[in-house]
């Protein structure tokens, strides 16, 4: 649109569509549409790789108006995943997380099942959540989780990162927080994902001006996405939820705030299971290896394999021989790797789970 169209009154805009189309309508409703028109003149013109004119688009907005603007609200999804990095993950990740870790549990019934069972959650009036926080020591497995919840329900999966924040300088991540978040409301069936989330949304008493506007930013946007009719699922991961600022934590702004902690033996064997299933194996006792990582987190397991996969690609190559990961391999590796669980981090997070968990 440009200046002369904007400077247009809604009556003057009723009349020109009028006058182009033979369609009348109030003058407040031309205002509305005369901009989805020229969206429909351009997206006309993209798909047949000519200009269309003004006459010929607004013609055809009229007549299939409804259709019109679900193209162009299709085809500029399609844009803004693009522009954010949109990625698609399997089934398989949902799988890698046992089935008696409560987090999972809790998702599945709060958040899974109400999307998947669309007709009869609507019928008991069953709204599932669309914003919350996975909290946490570090490499207790939130992203992996946040991903897994995207394979599962075979939605898009975003992931707001300080780059794209912080394009334009310190000064404009407010503003580019609020562009980003404006545009992720227009899409569907996506999973957005902000990790290190007490970076952007940390408490106000002793933060700086930018600080404060940037947290003030997000608690504006997180009521605007939980009234927008579309299925988006905010999902923000902190390690510090004592650094939040108060307010992101009281209810009627996020839905759910769920811990993500300690694994018991389990929980590990299934992590255990799916990297064991992924490299060259022999004898194997996988029930004392889940007992001797008891204080590794998800993470630390993940790094371990790939230590062992190494390994045993090193040794083949050298004794050109076939080389098998047996249980003293994965414990001379694991010998090497500080496990990131203390008695202190796990004390600190179970008080944590007590006073911040909201179900």
């Amino acid at each position: 649109m440009d200046n002369t169209d904007e400077a247009m009154s809604p009556q003057t805009l009723a009349s020109k569509i009028f006058e182009i189309s033979g369609a009348k309508f109030d003058p407040d409703i031309a205002a509305d549409l005369w901009p989805k028109i020229l969206q429909h003149k351009w997206l006309l013109s993209e798909k047949l790789g000519r200009d269309v004119g003004l006459r010929t688009a607004c013609v055809d907005f009229v007549d299939n108006m409804e259709q019109a603007i679900k193209e162009y609200m299709s085809y500029k999804r399609v844009d803004i995943l693009g522009e954010l990095g949109a990625q698609v993950f399997n089934r398989e990740l949902w799988d890698t997380i046992a089935d008696s870790q409560p987090p999972k549990q809790l998702v599945q019934r709060k958040i899974i099942l109400p999307l998947t069972e669309e007709a009869l959650a609507k019928k008991h009036g069953v709204i599932p959540p669309k914003t919350i926080i996975f909290f946490g020591p570090p490499g207790t497995g939130k992203t992996h989780f946040v991903k897994a919840i995207a394979g599962v329900l075979s939605w898009w999966y975003v992931e707001i990162v300080p780059s794209m924040l912080m394009v334009d300088g310190v000064d404009n991540v407010g503003a580019n927080l609020r562009v980003i978040m404006e545009k992720a409301r227009n899409l569907e069936e996506v999973v957005i994902f902000i990790d290190e989330f007490e970076e952007l949304a940390a408490s106000r008493d002793s933060a700086t001006r930018i600080d404060k506007s940037i947290t003030n930013e997000f608690l504006k946007q997180v009521p605007l996405l939980k009234n927008h009719g579309n299925k988006v699922l905010l999902v923000c991961a902190t390690n510090y939820i004592r650094e939040l600022d108060v307010a992101l934590l009281r209810p009627g702004r996020f839905d759910c705030i769920i811990p993500v902690g300690v694994l018991n033996d389990d929980e590990r064997k299934t992590i255990l299971e799916y990297y064991l299933s992924r490299i060259n194996t022999g004898d194997i006792d996988i029930e004392s290896l889940a007992k001797m990582t008891t204080r590794f987190t998800p993470a630390d397991i993940e790094y371990i394999f790939q230590l062992v996969a190494q390994f045993a690609f090193e040794q083949e190559l050298a004794d050109k021989k076939d080389f098998r990961v047996t249980n003293d391999t994965i414990m001379k590796i694991m010998a090497t790797v500080r496990p990131s669980l203390t008695d202190s981090i796990i004390a600190e997070f179970e008080k944590d789970v007590l006073a911040y968990s909201r179900n």
